[in-house]
């Protein structure tokens, strides 16, 4: 399919033939027999939750990531809050997070009794902007969340120097970023708390879960009572030592994550490497095959290898005659199933309500109205990805400003 030709087919949305009969979701689990077959097999077994499985994939996981400690949880949303808890946020305390991420990165400080506090984000990465970051340290700032955005490590060298000068922790919110480098070094043992999601759109799924990788074993010890209801030992240690006396010793939750769930880990552990290329040569397909349209493709910096948990575009739209709304709803049309990745925090009604604040971060709304994410899943077969390519450069084709795109292409000629 060349440009011209994808230029002049009619829209699905305006009648014409979609580019695919099925919806492509812009993320799907995979799963096969062996995943199965581990599961099956603790179905089994003695031990549905808490159990043998627990420890096996958490040693497991330290030893990918390069930690000293793995901790696991039943979600990712719940490993932040056990990474809050430990960083000890409470009352009169503030950390400071990106407000281009789910709201998740940020609610975790709430559930803290403590205050988010907002830093815009750098025009390239939107990731935390190291600049926007020291502006907003105060005495009260216990602790950075970094977010990974779409897989990119944040700049954690630049973060970290922020929070020793204030004897705070830097929490990094790597939910996108299972896999991913930064400066040589595998995500998961740089920042003193590292924290990974298991949602079935992931990189890894344990159905629901999530884990906080650490190098400092006070905090992987405080986490692992937080996710038990703040008792100091476990059912299995109990069991295995013929004792039964336990003692809560803090104030802690149901946050763990079962022994099913943690053989799937295991299972899916195993293929992290292969699913990790793959993704990485969709998001190199789509950049090399859609720079030429009005839109950015995501920044890779060099010192980093990214993840590619998502791959986001912002569209240029002073070069098209259309908003991202339509934009969105003519790949839907085509059964391209994008998505939008992230409404900013702070314009979520309830933050609106609660803040009442009138602070903007023009680089984070700015990318929020520009921003589609296209399908990217490792489980993407060839014509997956060409079926996406073909429908982005249909629909971009059909709204391109003809007079602004040719400046564009001179532009770009020029350089």
């Amino acid at each position: 399919m060349t440009a011209l030709s994808a230029k002049l087919e009619t829209l699905a949305i305006d009648g014409g033939a979609p580019v695919r009969k099925t919806l492509l979701p812009y993320g799907r689990p995979s799963l096969d027999d062996a995943d199965i077959q581990a599961v099956v097999e603790v179905l089994k077994s003695d031990w549905l939750t808490t159990g043998p499985k627990v420890g096996e994939f958490e040693e497991c996981f330290a030893e990918f990531v390069g930690a000293r400690y793995a901790v696991s949880f039943s979600s990712g949303t719940a490993a932040l809050h056990g990474a809050a808890f430990a960083a000890g946020l409470g009352p009169g305390d503030e950390a400071i997070t990106a407000p281009l991420t789910f709201c998740a990165t940020a609610n975790c400080v709430l559930y803290q009794g403590a205050t988010p506090v907002f830093a815009d984000v750098s025009p390239d990465t939107l990731n935390l902007d190291p600049a926007k970051v020291s502006a907003k340290l105060s005495s009260r700032t216990k602790a950075i969340i970094a977010v990974d955005y779409a897989g990119h490590p944040a700049s954690l060298d630049e973060l970290a120097e922020l929070t020793a000068s204030r004897g705070a922790l830097l929490i990094e919110d790597a939910c996108h970023a299972l896999g991913a480098k930064y400066s040589g070094q595998r995500v998961g043992g740089i920042a003193d708390m590292t924290v990974f999601s298991f949602h079935p759109v992931k990189h890894l799924t344990t159905g629901e879960g999530g884990m906080v990788a650490t190098n400092n074993a006070r905090l992987a010890e405080t986490m692992r009572r937080f996710r038990n209801h703040g008792i100091s030992s476990e059912a299995r240690e109990r069991q295995e030592s013929g004792q039964w006396f336990y003692e809560m010793v803090l104030l802690g939750y149901n946050y763990r994550l079962t022994d099913i769930a943690c053989a799937l880990g295991l299972s899916q552990l195993e293929k992290l490497a292969p699913n990790l290329a793959r993704r990485r040569e969709i998001a190199e397909q789509y950049t090399e095959e859609l720079r030429d349209l009005p839109i950015l493709t995501p920044t890779v910096r060099d010192d980093v290898e990214a993840a590619w948990h998502l791959y986001p575009i912002r569209l240029r739209l002073e070069l098209l005659n259309a908003e991202r709304a339509d934009i969105f709803r003519a790949l839907r049309a085509e059964n391209i199933g994008v998505n939008v990745h992230y409404i900013p925090v702070h314009q979520h009604p309830y933050y609106r309500e609660l803040f009442q604040s009138s602070e903007s971060y023009p680089v984070s709304e700015d990318a929020y109205k520009r921003l589609i994410s296209l399908p990217m899943f490792h489980a993407m077969t060839p014509q997956d990805v060409d079926d996406v390519i073909h429908a982005v450069r249909k629909v971009l084709g059909h709204y391109e400003t003809k007079g602004k795109r040719l400046r564009l292409l001179e532009s770009r000629q020029a350089k």
